[in-house]
């Protein structure tokens, strides 16, 4: 039986991450999918409920990822590695991180969608923050590295990177900013480099 709420959830990611929360109409929708307009109200009665639906499931997405990561991977810089490759599908496909995405357009978005957006990212840096304090606790961070002001740096590094890289070198473009992120955190001598793909 057919899904429509998943297919209207996935179709919407791909518009979103392709043009933005302006650049696609239920219009739109409706031809990727393949069902009248009227039917996407059913299941989401505004594009801003659409939206909310959009963040809560990227969101729990990368609840699972970061979980993973910190069940997999041994040690702090090869935790920030394997997140930075959490970006590498959006490089490849030519997408944008839906919630950046969604950023950009700022006061036009919803007060509320804003919101759910800042709560993405706050999480993530603070969790980018705890395993840079566990990695400076370990000795595999530079002592010298402020965990709080480098989370940020982190995801700032990794947003533009994917920005930028889908028009200039592409994944592996990524990769080099990934690996020069990582030891720019390690402690001189310490390898950074991870190259397995997520």
């Amino acid at each position: 039986m057919r899904d429509t709420r998943t297919e209207l959830l996935l179709q919407a990611e791909i518009l979103v991450r392709r043009g933005g929360y302006a650049g696609f109409s239920y219009a739109d929708l409706a031809e990727a999918v393949q069902i009248r307009k009227a039917s996407i109200h059913h299941h989401f009665r505004t594009k801003a409920d659409l939206a909310h639906a959009l963040v809560a499931a990227y969101d729990a997405r990368y609840d699972a990822a970061l979980a993973g990561i910190l069940a997999g991977e041994p040690d702090a810089i090869s935790r920030i590695a394997a997140y930075g490759r959490l970006y590498l599908g959006g490089v490849e496909a030519g997408l944008g991180c839906l919630c950046a995405v969604l950023a950009i357009e700022g006061e036009a978005l919803p007060e509320s969608l804003r919101a759910d957006i800042a709560r993405f990212f706050e999480k993530h840096i603070a969790w980018l923050e705890a395993v840079l304090a566990d990695g400076i606790a370990s000795g595999c961070v530079r002592p010298s590295v402020k965990p709080a002001a480098s989370a940020r740096m982190v995801v700032a590094t990794l947003e533009g990177a994917l920005l930028m890289e889908r028009l200039l070198a592409g994944p592996m473009g990524f990769r080099g900013t990934l690996d020069a992120l990582c030891a720019g955190l390690a402690p001189a001598g310490l390898s950074s480099r991870g190259d397995d793909t997520i």
